[in-house]
């Protein structure tokens, strides 16, 4: 697709102008400005609905960070748009629902790819393509996260499009379904659940670009239905860190594999 020469229709800023090849992706508006600020030369570029976004450099590379907003369509769109302003690699930092019992409230989860129990994803792929992460990209987030002081956990997530249908699936006329696949998922060793990562892998892999996804767990429900204790962790900076460190070393690696050609 070429760059258009206006603005963004949904991001708002011109992309002829502000290009970067990096895109550090958030749900929440408010998690932006902690996260740009947790590289070089942050600053805020515009807002408009669900999408805050501002630039930063990583390794001497410009880099977006882009809010998403909740779930898969508005995921897509910022993957698309930034997309036409240079962005290759994306990387979503969310948070999770645990769903193995030997998670906890504050553990980190890379995601290597994604269950694809939502919509958005069948515009982009069938459903027999895989929603799956970068190599590269998880790598690197691996490697940051390992070093971030949390317990990890490496795997496939689970990404739908009702957060109650999840929390509250028996008020639903489809609880039999929404409940036997949970179940299905957690046999099958399955981490976490969240909303954005396979729209994000697929829409990628439409684009050619590559995607990685890291996510803090808030609270995992199978331990509190177990009896277990369950706590509640919703400070997110260890996983902003492993987002911004796995930018930096996919910068600065890559940049130098640049220099030496």
């Amino acid at each position: 697709m070429q760059v258009n020469a206006e603005k963004l229709f949904h991001l708002g800023f011109d992309p002829t102008v502000y290009r970067a090849a990096f895109a550090i992706l958030p749900g929440d508006p408010g998690r932006v400005e902690a996260i740009a600020r947790r590289l070089d030369h942050p600053q805020f570029l515009t807002s408009n609905r669900e999408y805050t976004v501002w630039t930063a450099q990583a390794a001497g590379q410009p880099v977006f960070v882009c809010s998403t907003g909740i779930g898969g369509p508005s995921t897509a769109i910022a993957v698309e748009e930034l997309h036409m302003a240079g962005a290759r690699t994306f990387i979503r930092i969310g948070t999770c629902g645990a769903m193995q019992l030997n998670m906890k409230g504050g553990d980190l989860v890379v995601a290597t790819a994604a269950v694809r129990q939502e919509g958005t994803s069948l515009h982009y792929a069938p459903i027999e393509y895989p929603a799956a992460a970068d190599f590269t990209v998880t790598a690197a987030l691996a490697e940051a996260a390992n070093g971030a002081g949390r317990r990890v956990h490496i795997g496939v997530v689970q990404a739908k499009d009702s957060f109650y249908g999840q929390h509250d699936p028996d008020r639903m006329p489809v609880a039999g379904e929404l409940m036997g696949k949970w179940e299905a998922y957690k046999r099958l060793g399955v981490l976490a659940s969240e909303m954005e990562s396979a729209a994000l892998f697929t829409a990628a892999a439409a684009l050619g670009d590559r995607a990685g996804c890291v996510l803090h767990v808030i609270w995992n429900q199978e331990r509190e239905a177990a009896g277990l204790d369950n706590p509640r962790a919703e400070d997110t900076a260890a996983a902003v860190d492993c987002a911004a460190r796995a930018v930096s070393l996919l910068a600065e690696r890559e940049g130098s594999r640049k220099e030496r050609l």
